[in-house]
Formats: C-alpha cells, sequence, structure tokens
C-alpha cells in the first residue's frame, strides 16, 4: 500500500504539545498519509506520550489504536478505555478529557 511505505520511509514528525495541560506535557507526533482538498478528509498515524488534557473534537473522527493505554471521559461522565486494538468513534463536538497512562499510537481519520 502506497501509504503504508510512505510511513515507513517518512517516519514521525514532531507535532508539538498538546494544547490545554491539565497534568503533564503530552507530546504528539505523527505522519499524515492523506489530506483531501480543503484539508478534508484527514488520515494518518498520530503517538501520544503520557498526560492528561482537555480537548474538544472539531471534526469527525474515527481511530484505531494500535499501542499504549489512555482513557477519554466525555463531559458527561462517559468513559471509554482505550488498549490495543480498540476502535473509536469522536463526533464533532465531542468535548471532554483525554489521560494517556502508556504512549499511545492510533490510525485516525477525520472527516
Amino acid at each position: 500500500m502506497k501509504g503504508v511505505s510512505r510511513l515507513r520511509e517518512e517516519g514521525l514528525a514532531d507535532w508539538g504539545i498538546v494544547p490545554e495541560a491539565i497534568e503533564g506535557e503530552s507530546r504528539a507526533s505523527g505522519v499524515l498519509i492523506h489530506k483531501g482538498r480543503g484539508g478534508s478528509p484527514e488520515a494518518g498515524v498520530w503517538v501520544c506520550t503520557p498526560g492528561f488534557w482537555r480537548l474538544c473534537v472539531e471534526r469527525d473522527e474515527f481511530c484505531h489504536f494500535l499501542e499504549g493505554r489512555c482513557t477519554y471521559t466525555h463531559e458527561s461522565g462517559e468513559v471509554i478505555e482505550i488498549e490495543p486494538d480498540t476502535s473509536a468513534f469522536f463526533p464533532a463536538g465531542w468535548t471532554g478529557t483525554c489521560r494517556v497512562r502508556e504512549t499511545v499510537r492510533k490510525a485516525y481519520m477525520i472527516r
């Protein structure tokens, strides 16, 4: 597959510190595999180190976690436990927190 071979060739780019930190200083990195006209859809691989932060999902996102452990908690109190081989969908407007306990790696698609 073209995207997979490109991922291997390019490696991961530093995407910086995750904003909205509550605790710790998570650092994200990744590789963009595809970005459509106007920025949508977007697909790639995202890696993030441990920490705890607030987030608001701006666009629908489907992701499949390959490594690590984290917990997403919606502002309503709903908890999503993530471990390797977990898939999740976050609709646009989803608001809550993310606590990464072990560095996570996920494949994602945003529309």
